[in-house]
């Protein structure tokens, strides 16, 4: 078979497969992904020609991934449920209440900013997995708190892990090209800086687009868990009603953001830019500055419809109990503190990360995986958990629960992610087969590269997105398709950095939408079953980010003008414009009606 529109609709069917059952039809992930799993077999065994001991060695590699992301999901349900035990999320909910009752700032300096930090310190989905649970402890329903999670996993994550989308992930994928060495040497870069240029495209691409990302994030939160007895457009509206925070907050993050990424370069946009908007946001907010004057807040409880909410609990018996903030923040601030230092400090990072265990050559082949238990982000939640049992002075049996607990809601989240990273290294490793074909993720940007010709920049972010949904990471989704980016923006004749950059802004947009990183911060709050449905709504942000970012890759390509990417951002900026506007017709209409 070597028609390359025929390849690219079959590579493309376990995509379709896994996007009917969970969107869709919204079947449950531990039941869509073993059906996903099966289709992306098949079509590796029988069109790709990938023979069977590579597809088992591939399921091994996935399986050992899956095992490192569960250990950072447990690790987070036992941070959890022992400040839920210890009754440091009572204080905690409190410290929050202080700054605002309202839900809408609340989701902003958690979500946009602290996720923001820890994603620039952590990355691999940990946000979501610390941002969700604090949420929850909140008073937040479930799917409420996974969403806003899940929704901040963007404008940080091409710069998250200290860097590590860029610094691994394009680095490597561009290295090694002798086209990509001529294009550096004709600008007079070391590949170094030639990269650290192309990050600065992404993050100016990631500061203008990521500016709304805050107000987006109370729009969806006002609109799908506002109180039923207004429309959705009036709730949507109650969104609006916090702008002016929301557009505070946001320029507080990315324009320090962008400065670190021009002036320090890839490795601390996200983490300065997230811990230099919290701190200028928080204290702002202390003071009232730019603050809502009616707060805003979920339907009473007793309204909730049963999907918003999961089998995760804080602890009503110690809901009274208060203690002072800085011991009931301890836990936290040690994960914050720890995993910048393991990140930045080399001697440390390499003493953790010189403990591994090592799967080489699995069954023969030359694929190959590792895990190093001391440096995942999922020993330094238990640990931070186990600092707890001393600085909230828990006695035995609330220590017992705490993992009882969190093993109990490990186990509904294993199925799921013990078939979705298999499926992810088979898809992936297809390119190590018998019919001479490439992987089926460069088949399918091949295919799409070779339909839209010229506009392949407006297409550039889209690709990363698909990397990322299909790898569950900005950094692989980079690996596998930098070059790719680079060829192309060359064979059309227009400069390969802004859309490489394109592909690093797509890759972090898409994970917002990854199967694995939804089902992991699902897990955090007991919210399984449901990754459809927020799928559904967390991939509204997600278009929106890859249709900016694609408009903003085709002017930095060729300049402002008649052409495709200016006219796209036109239309985008008033499509914008015309629906916050009626939007802000119909909040007045029903406050006046």
């Amino acid at each position: 078979m070597d028609n390359l529109a025929v390849l690219s609709l079959v590579a493309l069917a376990p995509i379709v497969v896994i996007g009917i059952l969970l969107v869709g039809l919204r079947w449950p992930a531990k039941y869509a992904m073993p059906l996903g799993f099966a289709v992306v077999v098949g079509t590796a065994a029988f069109v790709w020609g990938v023979e069977p001991v590579v597809i088992a060695a591939s399921s091994i590699e996935g399986l050992v991934l899956a095992v490192g992301l569960l250990y950072i999901v447990f690790g987070a349900l036992l941070l959890l449920g022992t400040l839920s035990s210890s009754g440091a999320l009572a204080t905690i909910r409190g410290t929050f209440t202080d700054i605002s009752p309202d839900r809408r700032v609340q989701a902003i300096i958690i979500g946009w900013l602290f996720g923001s930090f820890i994603e620039g310190a952590s990355g691999f989905g940990t946000p979501a997995a610390v941002v969700a649970p604090l949420l929850l402890a909140l008073g937040f329903p479930a799917m409420a708190a996974v969403m806003v999670g899940l929704t901040i996993q963007s404008t940080p994550v091409t710069f998250g892990a200290v860097g590590t989308p860029v610094l691994v992930g394009v680095t490597d994928g561009l290295s090694g090209n002798a086209d990509v060495a001529e294009r550096a040497s004709m600008l007079g870069l070391p590949l170094p800086d030639y990269i650290a240029g192309i990050a600065l495209d992404a993050a100016l691409i990631h500061g203008i687009v990521g500016t709304l990302i805050p107000l987006f994030l109370v729009c969806l939160l006002t609109g799908f868990f506002g109180t039923r007895d207004k429309p959705l457009p009036a709730r949507l509206a109650d969104g609006l009603g916090v702008w002016k925070f929301a557009l505070f907050a946001a320029l507080s993050m990315t324009v320090p953001y962008v400065a670190v990424a021009a002036l320090l370069g890839p490795e601390f946009p996200a983490l300065l830019g997230g811990l230099i908007g919290l701190a200028i946001v928080v204290a702002a907010a202390r003071r009232g500055v730019f603050l809502p004057r009616e707060p805003w807040d979920f339907p009473p409880r007793a309204n909730w419809e049963s999907t918003w909410m999961g089998r995760v609990e804080p602890d009503s018996d110690v809901a009274g109990r208060r203690m002072h903030p800085v011991r009931a923040w301890s836990p936290y601030l040690l994960v914050a503190v720890l995993l910048v230092l393991t990140r930045t400090i080399e001697p440390l990072s390499d003493a953790l990360t010189g403990i591994s265990l090592n799967f080489d050559g699995i069954l023969g082949t030359g694929i190959s995986e590792s895990l190093e238990p001391l440096y995942l982000p999922g020993f330094i939640l238990v640990l931070a958990s186990v600092a707890a049992y001393g600085l909230h002075r828990m006695n035995g049996a609330r220590i017992a629960a705490s993992w009882r607990v969190a093993g109990r809601q490990i186990a509904g989240t294993a199925v799921a992610l013990l078939f979705a990273l298999p499926l992810v290294r088979v898809f992936i490793n297809s390119d190590l087969n018998t019919s001479g074909y490439e992987s089926m993720p460069l088949t399918l940007a091949d295919g799409a590269a070779s339909a839209v010709g010229d506009a392949w920049p407006v297409f550039a972010p889209w690709i990363g997105a698909l990397g990322a949904f299909v790898a569950g990471s900005n950094t692989v989704s980079n690996l596998m398709f930098s070059l790719f980016q680079f060829s192309t923006a060359e064979q059309i004749g227009v400069s390969p950095e802004p859309v490489v950059a394109g592909q690093a802004v797509g890759g972090a947009a898409g994970n917002m939408i990854t199967v694995h990183n939804v089902v992991a911060a699902s897990a955090t709050v007991g919210l399984l079953g449901r990754e459809g449905d927020l799928i559904r709504k967390t991939i509204i942000p997600m278009i929106y980010y890859c249709l900016f970012a694609g408009a903003l890759a085709f002017v930095f390509t060729t300049g402002l003008g008649l052409n495709l990417g200016t006219i796209m951002l036109l239309v985008l900026l008033l499509a914008v414009a015309a629906v916050i506007g009626r939007l802000q017709a119909t909040g007045r209409a029903a406050r006046t009606g």
